[in-house]
Parts: structure tokens; C-alpha cells; sequence
């Protein structure tokens, strides 16, 4: 995948609101890795207040678990760069707000706290519409901390795309 630009985020984020206005559906965002870039590509959209309901960033297991309801025991077992906690992420970003339609995202952005089992680049992306079933993918971005939170932007708004 190439390296989102700016541009690239902005026409994929106004596209997406256009198709959440035209859904009647309002967007919540529950980020860790991603630091809140998802929430500002959706806001920097003139009329976003249209579409976009809320966004919390979540790096602590400690405000996972305020702010999302995350388990202790899904962080502890799984830990945070898991399916399940990222499942339980856009479940209570829904719970948590009023919107339709949630993406939460946790992965390793590097350049360091990689492993064998979850190297850097390794991306937990979940999305759910409130009453629906919640789908989570795991993704492999390459390059530095920059390239991968955007590709991870990316692959989030294209996800909410796909959920409409």
C-alpha cells in the first residue's frame, strides 16, 4: 500500500463523510495507535458536526478500560494490541456515545515496542454499526511511525466505508 499524503486522507475522509451524512449515521472513533488522527482527518472536513459524533484516545490500559469498558482480563490475556481488545474498544466507543458507527484501533507504530509476536507495524483495526456484529482485521503496515499511522488512517476510513 503507498503512503497516504495529506491530500489523500483529506478526499478519502470527505467522501466518507458525504456517505455517513447520506446514512443518516454519525461516527464515534476509540483510538490508541493512531492518536486521534482518524477523528481529526473526519473534523477537518468543513460541517463534520453532520457526521461525527466523538472521538476518544486510549493509550493506557487504564483509560481503555474507563473510558471503553475494556476487561482487565482481556488486557492481561490478550493484551492491548489484540482482537479482543479491540473488539471490546469499538463495542464501548458505541456504548459510550451516541453515534451509529464506531472504528477503534490499537497496534505498535514504532519505531519501538515491537516482538516476535506483534513486530511494529502490526495493527488491530475494529468496526461495528450499533446493533450490528463487530468485524476486526489485522494489519501489517511497513515503514516509520508517520507512514504507519497513516496507512492506518487509511485503513480505517476505508473500513467504515465498506460497514455502510
Amino acid at each position: 500500500m503507498p503512503i497516504p499524503t495529506d491530500a489523500d486522507l483529506n478526499a478519502q475522509a470527505a467522501a466518507l463523510g458525504q456517505r455517513l451524512q447520506q446514512a443518516s449515521l454519525q461516527l464515534v472513533t476509540a483510538e490508541s495507535c493512531s492518536g486521534g488522527w482518524i477523528a481529526k482527518s473526519m473534523t477537518d472536513i468543513a460541517g463534520s458536526s453532520a457526521f461525527f459524533d466523538c472521538g476518544m484516545v486510549v493509550y493506557s490500559y487504564e483509560a481503555k478500560q474507563r473510558l471503553l469498558g475494556v476487561r482487565a482480563q482481556t488486557l492481561e490475556q490478550f493484551g492491548a494490541v489484540s482482537r479482543e481488545t479491540v473488539l471490546e474498544m469499538v463495542a464501548g466507543a458505541l456504548i459510550n456515545s451516541g453515534a451509529g458507527i464506531a472504528v477503534a484501533v490499537t497496534g505498535i507504530a514504532g519505531p519501538g515496542g515491537g516482538s516476535a509476536d506483534k513486530p511494529v507495524g502490526s495493527v488491530w483495526i475494529g468496526w461495528k454499526r450499533r446493533g450490528g456484529y463487530a468485524r476486526a482485521e489485522l494489519f501489517h503496515f511497513d515503514g516509520d511511525r508517520d507512514a504507519i499511522r497513516r496507512q492506518t488512517v487509511a485503513a480505517a476510513l476505508c473500513g467504515i466505508d465498506e460497514q455502510l
